[in-house]
């Protein structure tokens, strides 16, 4: 985890996960590294909200695999869901859900986060079944935020099809990628009047 700039309740939050995602960024707010997957995500997102001062939102961006051919380009989520997390059985077993979807402000497409990366065409397809896009942070981040009440965007570049050649898809894509993302910040912050 790494922490860049000081988080104040009147700025947003820039969380992402990797420093290669994170490369071309070019931003007055505060810019937290995570590190990858679920934990790390949740373990930085949560200790900089326990800290005691909340951003006015959280800003996360960063790489996804496509589950859907032809799907490429940047996108805003607009739910997020666990596809490692069992939690119908969890809620046939205990009477009580946990990690259930979450719902975000943005009218894109579904994400689905697990700690793995997908590079399985068939697990491709069966998370197909009920996402859009995958990654190994986004639901961590957002439930932290939910947690602290903070309000979350959540936007993602396509790296790679998520199929059998994603490693090295990811791998070549990811420069590109983070231009990409640091772009759409840029904008982000021109249109909010910020410098």
């Amino acid at each position: 985890m790494t922490l860049t700039g000081t988080v104040t309740p009147d700025r947003p939050l820039i969380v992402v996960a990797l420093p290669e995602e994170a490369a071309h960024l070019d931003t007055p707010f505060p810019v937290l590294l995570t590190g990858v997957g679920k934990v790390c995500a949740t373990l930085a997102v949560s200790r900089v909200l326990a800290a005691g001062v909340l951003p006015s939102e959280i800003v996360n961006l960063g790489t996804a695999g496509a589950l859907r051919a032809g799907l490429s380009g940047i996108h805003e989520i607009s739910r997020v869901v666990q596809h490692d997390f069992d939690t119908v059985t969890i809620r046939a077993l205990t009477g009580r859900t946990f990690g259930g979807p979450l719902e975000l402000a943005g009218a894109g497409p579904v994400l689905a986060t697990g700690d793995v990366f997908v590079s399985d065409p068939v697990l491709r397809a069966a998370l197909a079944e009920q996402a859009d896009l995958v990654d190994m942070e986004g639901y961590a981040v957002a439930a932290a935020a939910a947690a602290y009440g903070v309000p979350v965007r959540m936007i993602k570049q396509v790296s790679d099809e998520a199929d059998g050649g994603a490693v090295i898809s990811w791998a070549e894509s990811v420069d590109a990628c983070a231009r990409i993302l640091a772009a759409w910040l840029t904008d982000w912050q021109r249109a909010a009047g910020v410098r």
